[in-house]
């Protein structure tokens, strides 16, 4: 076998002629037309395998279909597996990492049918020393983007391969489809939720994928690296952050009376610096001013409507964009609407932008529901907007710190009255505010 110690280093060797590792991933073994042999289809099979925290390595095998199928169907995720007799390779990296995950080591195993065997580790030493590294994070825990990174930089971020550090909401069942091409096919959908994001869909298409996803624990994780992550999940299930199918849409029931910390603008701004990296929510009330309302806008940038069957965003054709949303034919009943919109607020010490003000909030804070809102003549809503921009509000704040909202952390408004004068005099005073 063409294999040298130096090549990799950290490989477990059971003996001159064989490596074990972790599997920890698969792609599913594909087909293609064989050009020495015309009519007929060659496969192929991926997938990577561990032994260390730093060293794990592809390994690729070519062959018959019945030869690859069997193969792939031979373990799972999570297996440790021996291979015997690998053809050790320099890998293409161009070529490498636009069909194969990327690796730490600057080569690849080749097995092939007639020279190589992979089989179950039956080595106890080694199977305790692999599994170990199960759940061991293979990336940096700092080369991660946030769900909110994704929603912001979305278009930038298109095509590219990224990583994602993120709690599981829920895993949705397997479902199968017939594409236009009579071929049959399936997809799993996975919920995903951090402190920038309540909900942000993952569809998993592939075999491995979707087989992986089901051994996933909603509102659980298994990394020291997502440690912070944790806390965050317990505290936003125990406050009933996870409870409406519709996170968007749902509105938190928190005693204010027990919110009693007033904060000035940058006073939060400060808090927020100091809890970077922290999943803690900050509770708190600030007496500002709303100086941006854009609620006499298109009602379009104010009113956010979803499909009632599936919770699916409307698109602006009045379709559901779930194309796999059992309810085809939208109509009134099948739409559930709510406010959605931004604000700023604003005191003598800076400005908080784009402020979350959604749901059952935003109908306090206008007065109105969305169908009243909606039936206002411009003109009121013009009223409407100066009767806030004029006065200085009480508002109950909820805050998260996060790097990549514009003020340095992410807030949502519990609540916004105009404020009573003798109240906001008498509790700006004691801070020393005149």
């Amino acid at each position: 076998m063409w294999y040298e110690e130096e090549l990799l280093p950290h490989i477990f060797v059971e003996s001159s002629e064989s490596v074990a590792g972790m599997v920890i991933g698969k792609i599913d073994a594909k087909g293609f037309p064989d050009r020495k042999n015309i009519g007929t289809e060659r496969y192929t099979f991926t997938f990577t395998i561990r032994d260390s925290p730093s060293c794990f390595i592809n390994v690729v095998s070519w062959g018959r279909e019945e030869y690859i199928r069997g193969l792939s169907n031979s373990f799972r995720i999570g297996d440790c597996v021996v291979i015997e007799n690998p053809l050790v390779q320099p890998k293409d990296s161009e070529k490498e990492e636009r069909f194969s995950p990327s690796t730490s080591s600057s080569y690849r195993l080749l097995v092939s049918e007639n020279f190589s065997t992979v089989r179950s580790c039956c080595n106890p030493e080694i199977e305790t020393k692999l599994l170990s590294l199960l759940h061991l994070p293979i990336k940096d825990p700092q080369d991660y983007y946030s769900l909110g990174d994704i929603v912001h930089n979305g278009q930038s971020l298109n095509g590219n391969f990224i990583n994602i550090l993120a709690a599981v909401r829920s895993v949705g069942e397997l479902k199968y489809f017939t594409t236009a091409d009579r071929r049959k096919g399936q997809r799993c959908e996975i919920k995903l939720f951090d402190e920038t994001v309540p909900s942000f869909l993952m569809v998993c298409w592939d075999n491995e994928s979707m087989q992986l996803a089901q051994t996933w624990i909603p509102r659980e994780t298994d990394t020291k690296e997502a440690n912070l992550l944790f806390s965050f999940a317990k505290e936003y299930t125990e406050i009933g952050g996870l409870d409406d199918d519709d996170p968007e849409q749902a509105n938190e029931v928190i005693n204010l009376h027990s919110i009693v910390d007033v904060f000035t603008v940058q006073q939060i701004k400060n808090k927020a610096k100091d809890n970077v990296g922290k999943s803690d929510l900050i509770y708190g009330i600030v007496y500002a001013y709303i100086t941006l309302l854009h609620i006499d806008s298109d009602v379009s940038k104010l009113i956010r409507s979803r499909c009632a069957r599936c919770k699916y965003m409307i698109g602006t054709s009045g379709e559901c964009t779930n194309t796999s949303c059992p309810d085809g034919s939208m109509n009134s009943t099948s739409i559930i609407t709510s406010f959605d919109f931004w604000v700023d607020l604003s005191d003598h010490t800076g400005t908080l932008q784009s402020c979350n003000l959604v749901g059952s909030t935003a109908e306090k804070t206008l007065g109105y529901t969305v169908d009243e809102f909606c039936s206002l003549t411009e003109q009121q809503k013009t009223s409407l907007k100066w009767s806030f921009l004029l006065e200085r509000c009480k508002i109950y704040l909820k805050l998260i710190a996060a790097g990549n909202a514009r003020s340095g952390v992410r807030v949502n408004l519990l609540s916004c009255k105009v404020a009573d004068p003798e109240e906001a005099s008498q509790t700006l005073s004691a801070m020393g505010i005149c």
